[in-house]
């Protein structure tokens, strides 16, 4: 069951135009949806979770229209947004049984079996009767994601979700949500390539509210092989190679300034290096890959 995406706009009272005719055909599996802070990645997810309504376009689940049965959709969608609000001083599997009622779940022996399942699918069994105000930002994401897995929903929505986890919690999120892609839709919203690249089968790139590439992630990565270069700089150098080049990127590395290049010809003094999907990503939000963005200044999603 595909989520279809057409010709989203949406732009606030204030001015400020979040999403630009954006179009998606999101199939199931694990798909990333990349994009700088102030994209509108959020408004996007937001949209498609039913909390604000579009001025034009549509989105359909299957057979559902997100936008007049929003009630029906919400039965079979979860969804862990960027940041979200809990009682601290509530044991985990007391909150989450809560969190099962509010979502229907009326009788008491079906209600115990599926939080108990929640809780070791998300590995928090061992610490289920410590209050969730006591839980690591790792812990606190895998409670959100069982909250967001009650009602066993075909469509799942996490927004930055690995954002400030130490490496251990977030391999164990990610791992937690390669396994939930075997069986729904499930859409990744970060600004953290290595997110994308290590779990993803499909991919977009969205910038200043509009969708610059849409591509499977080897393929966009192949697709730019041949065209990075990169070369280690003095520092005070910087602004002199910049008049002549468009950076990828720069990081000091070892006490050296690397700068990376795309280019059809490879630049003087500049060795070729194998590209990476974080080149990818630059390259997008650049313009040498996919649409260029609109000249616009870039916008600020409404958090």
């Amino acid at each position: 069951m595909d989520l279809v995406i057409s010709q989203l706009s949406k732009t606030y009272p204030n001015g400020v135009r979040a999403l630009d005719d954006v179009s998606l055909t999101i199939p199931p599996g694990l798909y990333g949806l990349l994009g700088p802070n102030g994209a509108g990645k959020s408004s996007l997810m937001r949209t498609i979770a039913t909390l604000q309504e579009p001025d034009v376009g549509s989105i359909r689940f299957g057979e559902l229209d997100a936008l007049t049965q929003k009630e029906e959709l919400r039965q079979t969608l979860g969804y862990l947004p960027q940041e979200f609000g809990l009682y601290p001083k509530v044991p985990a599997e007391d909150l989450l049984d809560h969190f099962a009622v509010l979502k229907g779940v009326i009788h008491r022996k079906e209600r115990k079996a599926l939080v108990q399942a929640l809780l070791q699918q998300t590995n928090l069994w061992q610490v289920r009767r410590k209050k969730v105000g006591g839980y690591s930002g790792g812990m606190r994401q895998r409670f959100g994601i069982a909250v967001a897995l009650l009602g066993d929903p075909r469509l799942l929505i996490v927004d930055e979700p690995t954002a400030g986890l130490d490496p251990e919690e977030r391999v164990r999120f990610l791992n937690l949500l390669a396994e939930l892609g075997e069986n729904a839709v499930v859409i990744l919203s970060t600004h953290i390539v290595e997110d994308v690249s290590e779990l993803c089968s499909r991919m977009a790139i969205i910038n200043q509210g509009r969708i610059l590439l849409e591509t499977e992630p080897a393929t966009a990565v192949e697709e730019l092989s041949g065209r990075v270069f990169e070369k280690a700089i003095q520092k005070e150098d910087i602004p002199e190679h910049q008049e002549r080049t468009d950076f990828l990127s720069q990081k000091r590395i070892l006490g050296r300034t690397v700068v990376r290049v795309c280019s059809s010809e490879q630049p003087q003094g500049f060795s070729e290096s194998a590209s990476s999907l974080e080149d990818v990503y630059f390259a997008t939000l650049r313009g040498h890959l996919g649409r260029s963005a609109p000249a616009a200044a870039s916008i600020a999603e409404a958090s």
